[in-house]
Parts: C-alpha cells; structure tokens; sequence
C-alpha cells in the first residue's frame, strides 16, 4: 500500500507539535471554544492507528450517545482531512470506526454503561489509547479511574499506552487541575491550555463572537475564550450533587411533582430547557432532564419539547419574550406560559432554590452540573463578593426558577 506524507502545519496548523509527538500516559488539553483540541485529537488517532497497525482506540464520553454528533463526527472529518476516508469504515450500529487493511477498531462508549468499558476486547492488536471528550463532565474521577485501569497489558516493541483528555476548563476546583495541571516533572503527563487564538482556521465572524464574548460577559471569555480555569469561589447555589437516579420512579412517590422551565437565547447564549421533580415538604429538587443548545429557532424548540415527551405538561418560559411563547404554543406546546416574575425575582427566586437539597441526574444534565459548577456572585474591585450573581452560566439555571415560580408562589404543578 502507498504511503502518504501529510505536512503537518498544513492539516493542523500551529500550537499542537508537542501535543502530537507526546508518548507519554496522558496527553490532556484544557481550552476554549474553536482551540482546535478535539479536532486534532481526532486526526493524531486516525493518524496514529494508520501508522500502528496493531493500535486500536477507546474513546469515552460521559453519556454514550452524545458519542455520534461528537466524537464519531470528528473522526469521521479527520479521516476525511487526511484524505483516507476511503481506507476506513464508518459504522452506525454498532457504533465504531474499522481501518479496512487491518482491522483496527475505534470504539465508542459512554460511562452511563461502565460493564461495556470493564470488558472490552478487540479482535485485532491491543487496546492501545483511549480519548476522554468533554472530560470536564466526569465529576467522579473514580469514573476515570476505572477507565484508566482497563488499558493496561504489556505492549509490542515501539507501542505505548496512552489517555487523551480534551475539555472547557469549567472549574478550578474539579479534580481535573489537581491531577494533571498541579503537579510538575511528570513525564508521564503533557499539560497543554489552548484557545482560539491556536486556530488560524477561523473565520473572522467566529473572532467577532470573541470579542462581543470578552466586552459582554468576561468571565466566560475566561474559559470559553482564554482557555483559563472557571473560577470556583463564591458559587450562587452550593448544596447540589450529582446521582444515577431513576426519576421515574421518585415522580410516582408521594409529594413530588414535575417542574419544565424554558430560557430563551439564540446566537451568543444558548437556549436553556429543564424538567425536575421538587418535593417542598422535604425539601429535594432532583433534576433530570435538559437542553442546551445555541441557534435554536422557536420551532426548533417546539420539536425538542416535543419529542422529549413534555409537549402536554406545563412549561414556564422567560416572559421577555412573549411572541416566541406564542410562537411555540402554535406549535403544539398548548400550555407553555410566561414567567411572572416580579420585583427582584432573580434574588427571591434563587433564594428559594437554595432553600433545596439539588440533585442533578449524573449523566442526563452534563450542562446543569457545569452551570452549578460556574454560577458564582459579582465580585466588586476588591474582590469582595456582592449580592448579585452573574448575568452567565445561567440559561438552565434561569429555565429552573421560572419552572419553580409556580410552586414558591403557592400555584399547581403538572405530574410527570
């Protein structure tokens, strides 16, 4: 088979030399929004494999099925990139991708089924690397351990065994920093931030949202932009966990009922949905379910409320916005209504969540538990913290207290 030599500043650009010669265990990068860091994780694997014939790859996401619009895209685009798509085989179901001249595999797996990770085999060579996308998500870093753990075996001569972790710096608390940023001299890890400035292939719209992101909301910039670690201190709501829990079966416990509030945003902010079950005598809030998407038209959230079964229950919405409202209730969503609010509403509506023990479904809601992780209140000049939170990080969390408006004043809820 003819080989095929690829430049690598032409495929991949600048900022990632390091990143792709690295032999060691473990090869994370933290960065913002448009680093090029999945992405190129993505070609050094298709790459790395086709280079190493008895290679076969792991990659991990907290939720599998978040795996085929993610990481398999990804993968799917690099071999594309590299210009040998044709050598590789792009399977649906299962979902896995086969280099055709070996045999080599890339599996897809998600934590929400740890019995699939603890047995896995390959059918050609060894189970070299594995990729951890999104990482920031495993709060649980036994999670990653047990991962950790299954690559393992001695290796041919020239092979080696490695983990890639790709994730938004979310948090300076996760355990994240302290594993892999915190210590030095390990040359076993490469601890790499990135951001968007590394990506020489944005357009200049894409650095306009950059620079509206650093004038209008700083502190996301921080992370979404600069790469740099979220900041922990001062968190708005600090009684929250996160759990596998069936909320099937906690709706049908007495004193529980069912909660749906919407946030609406579009192109800078994400539009924010959330259901969960609230118990006021006993004073437990478990959420579990959610969406978070930007771009979203009204009729693009009629269908999502729609095909997650909600389309009957009732749906309290930012009333900023009262044409989208009807615009969504036109579209099938009969009782969706706006949010009342009233004075400081935002103060009194937090101040009533925070009086709730928070649950937040381990592996259904990744963008609550990183919201919850980031939600802080405004620090003055001297740093000293104000009775104001931040206007960011706030889409699924604003979505919660329009939903909860109705129970904290008195009114009915629907039953899941």
């Amino acid at each position: 088979m003819s080989k095929r030599r690829i430049s690598l500043q032409a495929t991949i650009g600048k900022g990632y030399a390091e990143f792709w010669r690295f032999r060691g265990r473990y090869r994370v990068v933290k960065g913002g929004r448009g680093s090029k860091k999945s992405v190129t994780a993505a070609l050094s694997i298709i790459h790395g494999m086709m280079k190493m014939p008895l290679a076969n790859t792991l990659v991990v996401r907290k939720t599998f099925n978040t795996h085929k619009d993610s990481t398999w895209a990804q993968l799917k685009w690099a071999a594309n990139r590299l210009g040998v798509a044709k050598l590789w085989q792009f399977k649906k179901s299962p979902l896995e991708a086969i280099y055709k001249p070996t045999g080599q595999k890339i599996l897809f797996r998600g934590l929400d089924d740890p019995m699939s990770i603890t047995s896995i085999t390959v059918d050609t060579g060894y189970l070299c690397w594995a990729w951890f996308e999104e990482a920031y998500q495993i709060l649980n870093e036994d999670d990653f351990d047990k991962v950790d753990m299954s690559i393992r075996g001695e290796l041919p001569e020239g092979y080696y065994k490695q983990l890639t972790i790709t994730f938004n710096p979310w948090n300076e608390a996760h355990w994240l920093k302290k594993r892999f940023f915190d210590v030095q001299g390990n040359p076993n890890i490469l601890a790499l931030t990135t951001n968007y400035r590394n990506n020489e292939f944005l357009g200049d719209d894409d650095r306009a949202l950059f620079t509206w992101m650093k004038k209008h909301k700083p502190k996301r910039h921080r992370v979404e932009g600069d790469g740099d670690w979220g900041i922990a201190e001062g968190a708005v709501y600090e009684n929250w966990s996160e759990e596998d829990f069936d909320w099937q079966a906690i709706a049908k416990q007495a004193g529980y009922k069912a909660i749906f509030g919407l946030d609406f945003g579009y192109t800078n902010d994400p539009s924010g949905f959330v259901a969960a079950l609230i118990n006021v005598d006993a004073k437990k809030l478990y959420i579990f379910d959610e969406h978070y998407e930007h771009g979203m038209r009204n009729e693009d959230i009629a269908e999502m409320i729609k095909r997650k079964g909600y389309a009957k229950e009732r749906v309290v919405a930012d009333s900023s916005e009262p044409k989208s409202i009807d615009e969504i209730r036109r579209k099938g969503v009969d009782r969706i209504r706006a949010a009342e609010k009233g004075p400081d509403s935002v103060k009194v509506g937090i101040q009533f969540l925070q009086g709730f023990e928070i649950i937040v479904h381990k592996f259904n809601c990744p963008n609550t538990s990183m919201e919850l992780s980031s939600y802080v209140w405004e620090q003055n000049k001297a740093g000293k913290f104000l009775n104001q939170p931040i206007d960011d990080f706030n889409h699924i969390l604003d979505a919660l207290r329009y939903a909860a408006e109705q129970i904290r004043r008195g009114g009915n809820a629907s039953f899941a």
